[in-house]
């Protein structure tokens, strides 16, 4: 519950708000057009809808690795204006799924197995450092209560079935997510954010893999284990070990995607995985 001076000074800065708009007068708008703030929150929809789109036919393999991507031609597929396909393709060139093309547009970037390995990498240290910090800044025990629920809920999965897996993704996605939250830091969120976004770098790209490998329970134990180890480190303020167990768990995916070079079945469901060229190590 919010104190009494806060609320005072939350009902003071609404007021002064308020004022202002009264004081403020009307922009004039021409019959038909609608208001700026409108126009550019259309804009911001449509280019969201187009990432998300983009996005998905890069990962799904729909434009090939290499090939030459372009505003017209998408914006006539997607049935959208060139603006918001220009401004998803600047984000997307800026996460890295795509390469500024020597004349006009991108092409698609391509992968190599080097690359992938040292996305995982860098997510692993990330990742580490999110667990020192959540260590070294934890307040009170409680706040724990959401990296618990998420372990315990992953516990109680004995293996990765049709009806497990989307609880067990959410849930491994949650742990990750708590455990950045409690790392309390901005500047560690944007890197891990922009690390990441590269499709088999995230969390819980490797899950997807693993689920159809002979060892799938055997990884899948260990991953708990790892799991209630970086609990009980971070609630112990242990930050030296939360960091080493956070990263260990991260070459675990990377242990899984060596293993799936050698399963068609388990490699054809890395995300991102048409983007790979694993001729190219």
């Amino acid at each position: 519950m919010k104190s009494r001076p806060s609320a005072c000074l939350a009902a003071a800065a609404a007021g002064a708000a308020d004022a202002s708009l009264r004081m403020a007068k009307p922009p004039v708008l021409m019959p038909g057009h609608p208001p700026p703030a409108a126009r550019g929150a259309d804009v911001a929809s449509q280019t969201a809808r187009a990432l998300v789109r983009i996005r998905e036919m890069l990962l799904r393999g729909e434009v090939a690795r290499g090939e030459r991507i372009s505003e017209l031609p998408l914006a006539a597929r997607l049935g959208m204006s060139r603006t918001p396909i220009r401004l998803a393709l600047e984000r997307l060139a800026h996460i890295g799924l795509l390469e500024p093309a020597a004349t006009v547009g991108f092409t698609v970037r391509e992968f190599t197995l080097a690359e992938v390995r040292d996305a995982i990498e860098v997510r692993g240290v990330l990742e580490g450092t999110a667990a020192r910090l959540a260590a070294e800044r934890l307040v009170d025990a409680g706040e724990l209560d959401r990296l618990r629920r998420c372990s315990e809920l992953m516990a109680s999965l004995d293996r990765l079935s049709a009806d497990s897996f989307a609880v067990y993704m959410d849930a491994n996605e949650g742990f990750h997510a708590a455990v950045l939250d409690l790392a309390k830091s901005a500047m560690l969120r944007r890197a891990l954010d922009m690390t990441t976004s590269l499709p088999f770098a995230s969390p819980s790209a490797m899950v997807f893999p693993t689920s159809v490998l002979p060892s799938a329970d055997a990884m899948l134990a260990i991953a708990q284990d790892h799991h209630r180890s970086i609990l009980e480190a971070i609630g112990q303020r242990q930050g030296a070990r939360a960091e080493s167990l956070a990263r260990e768990h991260a070459l675990l995916a990377r242990r899984v995607l060596d293993i799936a070079l050698s399963d068609h079945n388990a490699l054809s469901r890395v995300p991102g995985g048409p983007l790979i060229n694993i001729a190219a190590r």
